[in-house]
């Protein structure tokens, strides 16, 4: 049977349960960045892949069925927006180590765990991360982008 993993908010804290049961707990301030993976543009909740969350010595990964980059992101948006530490990267542009990815067939990653600071760090510090915006902010700023005459709409204007 596999295991069902998510994550919720009591308090100041994120709670990971597995098999409801309590299988970590991280205290949201402690956190220094999170980085959520989309497919595509990145432009709806169905298109981010997996959470990153860089804590103290380690990072955490979730996979999207855990609820983090849907559920907990989402529930405190004022939360995230205060501490300017969310971003975005595509996840063609972000290769994990071969042990870490989920596969399709043969190999299948954890839905949740934690990795050493020092093992992803220097993949993560290569990775095109956009940002530190919020799901708010990246919406409004698209928004603006596909305005006419916006700024950077000149680009796409021309023949």
């Amino acid at each position: 049977m596999k295991d069902s993993w998510r994550t919720a908010w009591q308090g100041r804290d994120i709670v990971v349960y597995c098999n409801e049961n309590e299988a970590d707990r991280l205290h949201a301030d402690d956190i220094e960045r999170v980085v959520l993976v989309h497919h595509g543009s990145g432009e709806s909740p169905g298109d981010l892949v997996r959470t990153l969350v860089e804590i103290g010595p380690d990072w955490l990964l979730f996979d999207a069925d855990t609820g983090f980059a849907g559920r907990v992101n989402f529930e405190r948006q004022a939360f995230w927006a205060e501490r300017g530490c969310v971003y975005w990267v595509p996840e063609a542009r972000a290769p994990l180590p071969l042990r870490l990815r989920r596969g399709r067939w043969l190999r299948s990653a954890p839905s949740y765990s934690r990795v050493p600071h020092g093992e992803l760090a220097p993949i993560i510090e290569r990775w095109p991360l956009q940002g530190p915006q919020t799901w708010e902010q990246r919406k409004w700023r698209r928004i603006e982008r596909n305005r006419p005459f916006a700024p950077d709409a000149t680009d796409r204007l021309r023949a």
